[in-house]
């Protein structure tokens, strides 16, 4: 087996050990240049990645033939569950975003393992149920909450794992209102507002998170 364990968060923060141990046990790695293309949406998918090393950005197309980023995971994340339960077409096209190791379980390995261990079964079947309730607290967001609400989160997210004091992001504003859904013009102007406020320090390379309390307020939204 890997020295390298899949992570025990996220997905599969609530997986048993017994499962852990067989996707450790199937996992082959896969190493990506930075801008490398992992897969394209549309491609066939038929396997789950954890993340060991580097970034990985995901992106689609809206119906005008705009490109939308959608997230960049990290060390420690997964991604590509669905094809676990249900392989098929990719729902969006994944890159690296530096240098990456990621680790990959195919869903036949995992079909087969599971006839040897079908008490497994029931382990998988939950993490179908999580993953669906992530799907739609993510379907809420974007139709329902507020753009400077869904920045602020984006923002929030995207710098979750610095430890400085002022975290920085290093995006364009163009870049920030595709992960949003939104126009630049209507990002940017967001922007200012905060900087105005001392939130947010921006500039041409992309923004300082100078106020991440103020910023994580802005990002509580109840709608009454």
């Amino acid at each position: 087996m890997s020295q390298l364990a899949f992570p025990q968060s996220g997905f599969l923060s609530e997986a048993s050990p017994a499962l852990l141990k067989m996707l450790d046990e199937l996992a082959t790695e896969v190493t990506l240049s930075k801008g490398q293309t992992l897969f394209e949406l549309g491609d066939e998918g038929d396997a789950l990645f954890a993340i060991v090393e580097g970034a990985v950005e995901f992106s689609t197309y809206s119906i005008d033939g705009r490109r939308l980023a959608l997230e960049i995971m990290r060390e420690g994340e997964l991604f590509g569950e669905i094809a676990l339960f249900d392989p098929g077409e990719r729902t969006a096209s994944a890159s690296a975003v530096e240098p990456t190791k990621l680790r990959k379980v195919k869903n036949g390995d995992v079909l087969r393992a599971i006839q040897d261990q079908p008490e497994l079964v029931i382990d998988m079947i939950a993490l179908a149920g999580q993953r669906m309730r992530w799907m739609n607290r993510q379907l809420s967001e974007q139709v329902f909450l507020p753009m400077p609400v869904r920045l602020a989160r984006k923002i929030l997210h995207l710098t979750r794992d610095e430890a400085a004091a002022e975290p920085t992001l290093s995006l364009s504003q163009s870049e920030l209102a595709e992960f949003v859904g939104a126009t630049r013009e209507a990002v940017s102007k967001t922007i200012s507002q905060w900087k105005k406020q001392d939130v947010i320090q921006s500039s041409r390379g992309g923004l300082r998170v100078l106020d991440k309390v103020a910023l994580e307020k802005i990002a509580e939204f109840e709608e009454i």
